[in-house]
């Protein structure tokens, strides 16, 4: 072959490689949570040989991704993706782009009834341990998945998650609770009314310890957690001793959902494997979101509004590259 048709070739051969993980790839899935016998709607956001500038709108999110566009080459490590109480799988969108191109696939569930269009469960067991084997059951369904398994390496996996999600991830990776917490942290506090809806008394029918025997909500899989602005005021003082993998924590020095001071802050000195733990000066709960389209923001103002001075979009460039490097660290 002459010289420049070999020239020629390589540089069309490395071209191809590279265009194989220059898009995203989106599968939209379901799976069935045994314990509870609950379905779990989730996607999977995945390094894909896709349009680079593909974008597929789901709800209010611009999803920067091509549907069912084949995964790329290799294989990837799996980060499942909690939302927060009253969330949805695409809520932390971004953040699974940002692992994606860098790798990743991540697995997204609706939390059932915790999600935006299924409060059912809030407040009860069905939710404040089912969200953990809800994840799990996501991770075993990503891993079968026909499209995606073989490209998926079940010895690196991650957990991440926000708020109620946070918590999640911490539960995946050996944290307990004690629900009864609430009590004590709404007569303390009772001027909270996301945690505490009813003051300092307990709703009427609040019972959370409905399911006999539940098994752990840990699973030996997942080897690290990003925890982002957690809910662990439910977490007690050695509800943390199991966590052995390593656990990046975030805050927001102004959450006037979850208090820093009852829940990441008190939490920090108490997690035997930190990796970090970074506040966000200024910032309030919902700052963890990514910036709204302006259907969501006209929707929903009061979690799309951040206070003076605090810009969401730099707060995500900033979280989205701790959370690639935490996961390049631990699971790479």
């Amino acid at each position: 072959m002459p010289r420049a048709a070999h020239v020629l070739l390589l540089l069309l051969t490395l071209a191809a490689g590279s265009a194989q993980a220059e898009g995203l790839g989106l599968r939209l899935l379901k799976t069935h949570e045994p314990v509870t016998g609950t379905d779990v709607p989730f996607a999977v956001i995945y390094p894909a040989a896709a349009r680079p500038d593909a974008v597929t709108q789901m709800g209010p999110y611009a999803v920067q991704a091509q549907l069912d566009a084949p995964i790329a080459k290799g294989r990837h490590a799996l980060i499942l993706l909690s939302h927060g109480h009253g969330g949805s799988k695409f809520g932390h969108h971004d953040l699974a782009e940002a692992l994606a191109r860098h790798g990743y696939a991540v697995a997204m569930p609706d939390q059932t009834g915790d999600s935006y269009d299924d409060l059912s469960g809030a407040g009860t067991d069905r939710v404040l341990l089912g969200r953990a084997w809800q994840a799990s059951a996501t991770i075993s369904a990503a891993l079968a998945d026909p499209r995606l398994k073989g490209h998926l390496d079940a010895g690196r996996i991650g957990a991440a998650g926000f708020s109620a999600g946070g918590y999640t991830a911490l539960l995946l990776v050996g944290a307990h609770a004690d629900f009864w917490r609430f009590k004590s942290f709404c007569e303390k506090y009772p001027k909270t009314p996301e945690v505490c809806p009813t003051g300092a008394v307990a709703p009427p029918n609040w019972n959370p310890y409905t399911i006999k025997d539940p098994p752990p909500t840990v699973d030996a899989r997942v080897r690290a957690a990003f925890s982002m602005a957690p809910l662990s005021l439910i977490i007690g003082d050695n509800d943390l001793k199991d966590v052995r993998n390593p656990v990046f924590l975030y805050a927001s020095s102004k959450d006037q959902v979850l208090l820093p001071e009852e829940n990441a802050r008190r939490i920090r000195p108490l997690l035997p494997n930190l990796y970090r733990y970074r506040e966000i000066e200024g910032a309030e709960h919902y700052v963890f979101l990514p910036p709204c389209p302006q259907a969501l923001a006209e929707a929903v103002p009061q979690i799309c509004t951040d206070p003076p001075g605090v810009d969401r979009a730099a707060v995500h460039r900033q979280v989205n590259a701790d959370a690639v490097a935490f996961f390049d660290a631990v699971l790479k």
